[in-house]
Parts: C-alpha cells; sequence; structure tokens
C-alpha cells in the first residue's frame, strides 16, 4: 500500500508499538486496529478542500512527528497533578497521565451494582468480549481520519457499563492531564459508554497540561443510550497553549433518552471538535458549549444532530468569546429525516468579538425533510456594547473592568445550564481569571 509522506510516520509508529498496545493478544481488535490505520492512510488529513475543514488548516499539525508514549512512565508531581482536580467535587476518579493509566491517583471503590468502571486496559483483559460489543458502536471510521487514527492507537481510556435501571450515584471524573515531558507525544484516549435502559450517569472529560509543551491529544468519546436512559456528558477542554486538541463525541440514542453536553473550550493552539447525535422517538438531545480563545488560538466546533425518528427534540446553545487574533469556527447542523415528525429543533450560536483582529466563522444549518415540525436557528457576531461601557464608567467602574464585567456576564450564563455546582464554581473562577483585570472583576461579581 502507498502512503503519503506525511503519514508514513504514522505506520511506522504504529509499527514500533503494536504489539504493546493494550488487548493486542485479542484478534478483533488487532484487526480493528489494522484496518482503522489502513483507513486512515486512505483518507490523510482533511485539507481546506473537505467543507467541513474549509476554514482549519492542518499545516502546523503536519509538520510535527508526534510519539506514542514511551514504556517508561512519566515522573509524577502528585501536588501539580492535584491542582488539576476540581474542588470540593465528590467523585469517583480515573486518572491517566501522558497517555497511561495512574492506579494510584484514581479511585472508583463503591461502585453500585449493575455498573462497570474501568479503564480501557483493564477492561480488554476483565470483560474483553462486552468490551467488543460495544467498541466502535457509535464512533465512525468511514469518514473520519482523526477517529481512524485513535482506533488504530486504541488502548487506553475508560469503559463504562451500566446496566438496567442502574444509576451511577457519584459522578465519574476522567482525567487526562500531558505532563510535557515527552517531546511531541500524541496520545489517543478511547471513551467507551454504555447506558442500558432506564439508567443514568454523569460524567466528566477533563484535558489538561501542567506546562506549555506541544503534543496532540485525539480523544474519542462513544455513548450508547438505551430506551430512557439519562447521561450527562461534561467536557473541559484546558490543554497548553501549545498543544493540538482533535476530538469527537459519538452519541446514539433510543427512544426516551436524555443526553445533556457540556463542553467548555480555554486551551490549545489549534482545538477541534466534533459532537453528532443520532435521536431515537421521544429522545432529548441538548448541546451547552463555551468557547474562550485568545492569542493565535484556534478553535473549530462542528456538530450534528440527526432527527431520525419522531418527536424528538433537541436544543443547542453555544457561545464564544474571541480576542488578539485567534479565530473561532461553529458549523452545527440539525438533519430533520422524511420520517421525523413533531420534531423540536433550536439552535444558537453567538460570539463576542474583543479586538479587531479577532475572527468568527458560523454557520448554523437545518436540513428538513418533514413537514410537522418546530425548528430555529440564530447566529450573532458582535462587539462590547459600548452605551453599557459608558453606564458602567457612570457609576465609577473604570474602562477596563467595565469591559471584564461585560464579558463576565456575556460567557457565565452559559454555565448556569450546569447542575454541578462544584464544576460550575469551579469554571466561573477560571472564567473570571481569564479576564485580563482578574482581580476587580471578581471584587464586583461577588
Amino acid at each position: 500500500m502507498s502512503v503519503e509522506p506525511d503519514l508514513a510516520h504514522y505506520v511506522t509508529a504504529h509499527q514500533a508499538v503494536k504489539a504493546e498496545l493494550p488487548g493486542s493478544a485479542l484478534n478483533w481488535l488487532d484487526d480493528a486496529r489494522c484496518d482503522a490505520l489502513g483507513r486512515f492512510c486512505e483518507l490523510g488529513f482533511p485539507t481546506s478542500r473537505d467543507e467541513d475543514w474549509k476554514y482549519t488548516r492542518l499545516t502546523a499539525l503536519q509538520k510535527r512527528q508526534f510519539q506514542p508514549p514511551r514504556s517508561a512512565a512519566a515522573d509524577l508531581d502528585s501536588e501539580m497533578l492535584a491542582e488539576l482536580h476540581i474542588a470540593d467535587l465528590d467523585c469517583h476518579r480515573l486518572v491517566f497521565v501522558d497517555g497511561r493509566f495512574e492506579q494510584s491517583l484514581s479511585s472508583t471503590e463503591g461502585v453500585e451494582e449493575g455498573i462497570t468502571v474501568l479503564p480501557l486496559s483493564a477492561a480488554l483483559n476483565a470483560v474483553p468480549d462486552a468490551v467488543q460489543h460495544h467498541f466502535g458502536k457509535c464512533a465512525s471510521l468511514a469518514t473520519r481520519g482523526f477517529s481512524a487514527l485513535n482506533t488504530a492507537f486504541s488502548g487506553e481510556g475508560a469503559y463504562v457499563h451500566l446496566k438496567t435501571g442502574a444509576t451511577l450515584g457519584r459522578p465519574l471524573f476522567l482525567l487526562f492531564a500531558s505532563t510535557g515531558q515527552q517531546t511531541d507525544l500524541m496520545t489517543h484516549p478511547r471513551i467507551v459508554v454504555a447506558a442500558e435502559a432506564n439508567s443514568k450517569a454523569v460524567i466528566i472529560e477533563k484535558y489538561a497540561a501542567l506546562g506549555d509543551a506541544i503534543y496532540l491529544n485525539n480523544p474519542v468519546t462513544e455513548i450508547d443510550l438505551g430506551v430512557d436512559a439519562e447521561i450527562d456528558h461534561y467536557k473541559l477542554q484546558e490543554e497548553s497553549h501549545k498543544a493540538f486538541h482533535i476530538a469527537t463525541l459519538e452519541v446514539r440514542q433510543a427512544r426516551g433518552s436524555r443526553f445533556i453536553s457540556h463542553l467548555v473550550s480555554l486551551g490549545g493552539q489549534l482545538v477541534r471538535s466534533d459532537i453528532n447525535s443520532d435521536l431515537g422517538e421521544h429522545a432529548l438531545c441538548e448541546l451547552n458549549g463555551l468557547y474562550m480563545a485568545t492569542g493565535r488560538q484556534h478553535m473549530d466546533f462542528h456538530t450534528r444532530i440527526d432527527h431520525s425518528m419522531p418527536n424528538g427534540t433537541s436544543k443547542e446553545y453555544y457561545k464564544g468569546v474571541l480576542d488578539g487574533r485567534s479565530r473561532g469556527v461553529f458549523n452545527g447542523r440539525v438533519y430533520v429525516h422524511p420520517d421525523a415528525q413533531k420534531t423540536d429543533a433550536e439552535q444558537s450560536n453567538k460570539n463576542l468579538l474583543l479586538s479587531r483582529h479577532a475572527e468568527i466563522d458560523t454557520k448554523p444549518q437545518l436540513e428538513i425533510y418533514a413537514d410537522d415540525v418546530k425548528c430555529a436557528h440564530g447566529a450573532t457576531v458582535g462587539q462590547l456594547d459600548d452605551n453599557m461601557i459608558f453606564y458602567l464608567r457612570s457609576r465609577g467602574i473604570d474602562e477596563a473592568a467595565a469591559r471584564g464585567l461585560l464579558t463576565y456576564g456575556f460567557a457565565s450564563d452559559v454555565l448556569d445550564a450546569m447542575s454541578l455546582t462544584a464544576v460550575k464554581e469551579g469554571l466561573r473562577d477560571q472564567l473570571i481569571e481569564w479576564l485580563p483585570n482578574a482581580e476587580q472583576v471578581r471584587e464586583l461579581v461577588k
């Protein structure tokens, strides 16, 4: 097979670590990895000729020679890693450092009967047949090269299985930390969640860095919801400002299921997030997102909600704050299939530009092939209101603080939809710290 020069490195890297990957003795997984690598080589990296990547160029990523994790574990700084946890959050916890599971930093004691929570590497040993049944059930490799690349190198991440009627009493916190100790590290976390009928769980993914290293994080999350199952999903992206974060979330929703997503993106040099959900009858999907970029950060968000059956409801609410020479991309598509009568779909994307050099390309889309539906969508792009700044200044607040307070007000309402107080309050603090005049704003919002 002929391989393009910028892809050959990944083939060589795969050959070098293939035998060391968790579950390498499982024939089905070995076949899946090899097939995925072949598919990645066929697809290659997306280019601006691909409509979904029109505004996002991967030249800087393609120039790097990313390497899988070395066999030697990273030197752990427990105190610094502890700072990446969410304060006051009572949770089960799986911690991964530079692509490797860290048992000493993890805790899943007290998980209820009927629920399996394991690092993927352990699940491949303990329950390989169950993993096989759910692995790749939602993630599509047909047109997504980065998902194929993830599958080729997959072996670590999380496996969560909730049996019928089971409820996870405490949130599950999945922390993926990068130490920067390995140059040009690439990691491919795979998170597989299978929620059977009437089961419930709250799952938090956090991606964060201890330093400002260059690395590639390419996670894929698959969530399969049974009849009337409920998953609240949080994703907190706080990578190094030199990192590449390319993520895919695939959700399949059976009848009456409920999926709520909260995404907050603050870090990364180049960030791409794809979220895709397919709704069954009477299913509910809510996507809430906040992205804040500065400097030369580039953040790209693509969502697709497929209403395949009647009486589905989807609500999407994304906000962006862009400063410096940063660039944002939002493309949200709601696709209403011919049989999806009585669909109720709403979509909104609002953006605040703090600099004349910042850019946003926003494209909310509705494709409707049913005639009895209620659908709406819209997008806005603007700057801070000069009248509001003048009003605050007339009340004794200086201009910098006034601008910060208005920015905080614009962004913080996305957090109001979050039910986890510890996550919400932690993010409010981070939102304030993101502002150049944080201390003044903190005093004003008390």
